[in-house]
């Protein structure tokens, strides 16, 4: 089985965090990642695992509005440029009636701050007919900018890891 992680990234975080999660996938199958602006319209049966990731804007998935706010507080070149991850899923089309999903976002590191992009990626998701392997997970910045908390980086090679484990068969 092979895997595809789909990410959506201003600053270059959620990038990071989508790297490192393929990075634990391929511990035991064989993993593309694709910036969203270069993500195939469709997914395949070559695909068992959908993973999705991006950044959490205004408590939920970034909109058109939210990618000019990030883009003018930008002090470098945002890595997304285009449509984001949820334009990407409302046109998305899937071939694989057992292609399964896990989403991720980056968020901001306050206690109870509300939000998440990734509960709102994995709804869509479940809309579109794909059942998620594990809960919705969340990865933290310092600010809108990030860095990156230590340790994030390392928690997302793990919960790739931890996806890549709950599939019975390897296929490297």
């Amino acid at each position: 089985m092979d895997a595809l992680v789909v990410y959506e990234s201003m600053f270059g975080n959620t990038k990071l965090i989508a790297e490192a999660v393929a990075e634990g996938l391929a511990t035991r199958m064989r993993v593309e990642v694709a910036e969203v602006g270069s993500a195939p319209a469709a997914v395949g049966p070559e695909f068992g695992l959908l993973v999705v990731g991006g950044p959490t804007h205004a408590f939920s998935m970034s909109r058109a509005a939210t990618r000019r706010s990030a883009a003018q507080q930008a002090t470098a070149p945002l890595i997304s440029r285009r449509d984001g991850v949820r334009e990407w899923l409302a046109t998305l089309r899937t071939s694989s009636a057992g292609l399964l999903s896990a989403a991720f976002d980056t968020r901001i590191a306050k206690p109870r701050m509300p939000g998440s992009a990734a509960r709102g990626i994995a709804k869509r998701l479940r809309r579109l007919g794909i059942r998620a392997v594990a809960p919705a997970q969340g990865f933290h910045v310092t600010g809108t900018e990030g860095p990156l908390l230590a340790g994030e980086v390392e928690r997302a090679r793990q919960w790739g890891e931890s996806l890549a484990a709950s599939f019975p068969v390897a296929t490297l």
